[in-house]
């Protein structure tokens, strides 16, 4: 699984240099943010239910 993700890393900067208009450059720089945003939101969610839970004891 590692090694795909090596393999398909992309090189923004490259993107960005040869985008064909603004609407390519919000959708790389979305599709960059979202997988964090969405680890982020996840462990989130996993504090506050662990939060909730030692409350409830």
């Amino acid at each position: 699984m590692s090694l795909i993700a090596l393999l398909q890393q992309v090189d923004v900067n490259e993107k960005i240099k040869h985008a064909p208009d603004a609407g390519y450059l919000i959708g790389v720089w979305i599709g960059n943010i979202l997988p964090f945003a969405v680890i982020v939101g996840a462990a989130y969610y996993m504090y506050s239910r662990a939060k909730k839970r030692q409350n409830e004891e």
